[in-house]
């Protein structure tokens, strides 16, 4: 099927629309904030790029650098164990035989029915209060080093990329289970890997309200600095802006990295479904 020139022109006004609140946080944290409630509004950067940097790192009050060096470990190590984790578990689940292995599978998938941020956050801060972990990094770490959600995409993945006559014959050449997971299974399951560790680094890096619970502003995430930015008796929005672009550009570069293994991802899914 090929585009025609409506779908293109719908293409390309989408992504006007989609991109220009983006860009005009960057422009705006490059100038002052007498430009906010110009009308029309500023639609080139400005030269104040530095000054606003400069002062948004020795706010005190957000801790800036602090939230930004940790949002970046706990969002690396969460997205780490939930690609490990979950590929393990749904080459398991989608190849392996072993007793209550269809019930198992109906546990976790009956998990993603229950909203956790609404039902468990109280019994999960509690626990965390019994371990002593508050204020602590483990704190937003541990709860979710794997998730029912990257433990199905890659069952789903795996009964369809990986054919059962590979593994029969690497268990013929004499691999073990670990061997045939590492050597067979893992490279094929590459492109949901690639979704999977895309969508859990931007929503640990984007989570709000369980680092708010546990979690000082001593010892923030770059999401609570922000908030520490927006919460001042004086609403200065450069420097919240130049906040939230700083915290915005890893984002962008993961996606610009791997964005084409990501969609490539999505689209063999596509495809094979």
């Amino acid at each position: 099927m090929k585009a025609t020139v409506l779908t293109r022109a719908t293409l390309v006004v989408t992504l006007i629309l989609s991109a220009f609140p983006i860009y005009w946080m960057f422009v705006v944290a490059t100038r002052s904030n007498d430009v906010v409630g110009m009308v029309p509004p500023p639609m080139l950067p400005g030269g104040n790029l530095g000054e606003n940097l400069e002062r948004l790192f020795a706010t005190e009050d957000a801790n800036f650098a602090k939230g930004m060096l940790n949002s970046a470990l706990v969002a690396t190590t969460v997205t780490l164990s939930v690609v490990v984790l979950s590929s393990l578990a749904g080459f398991a689940f989608a190849k392996l035989r072993f007793r209550g292995r269809d019930g198992l599978l109906l546990v976790v998938l009956i998990t993603m029915m229950v909203p956790l941020q609404q039902m468990g956050i109280i019994p999960l801060y509690m626990m965390m209060v019994k371990f002593g972990w508050t204020g602590e990094l483990k704190a937003v770490i541990f709860p979710f080093l794997v998730n029912a959600f990257g433990v199905f995409l890659m069952r789903q993945y795996a009964v369809q990329a990986v054919p059962d006559e590979l593994i029969e014959a690497a268990r013929v050449d004499g691999c073990s289970t670990l061997r045939i997971y590492w050597s067979v299974v893992l490279p094929a399951l590459r492109p949901a890997i690639a979704v999977l560790a895309l969508f859990t680094f931007m929503q640990t890096w984007n989570e709000f309200i369980w680092p708010m619970a546990v979690l000082t502003q001593s010892n923030p995430t770059v999401q609570l600095s922000i908030s520490a930015l927006n919460g001042a008796h004086f609403q200065d929005y450069t420097l919240v802006f130049t906040g939230t672009a700083l915290a915005t550009v890893p984002l962008i570069v993961i996606f610009v990295l791997f964005g084409r293994q990501i969609i490539g991802g999505i689209m063999e899914g596509a495809v094979k479904a």
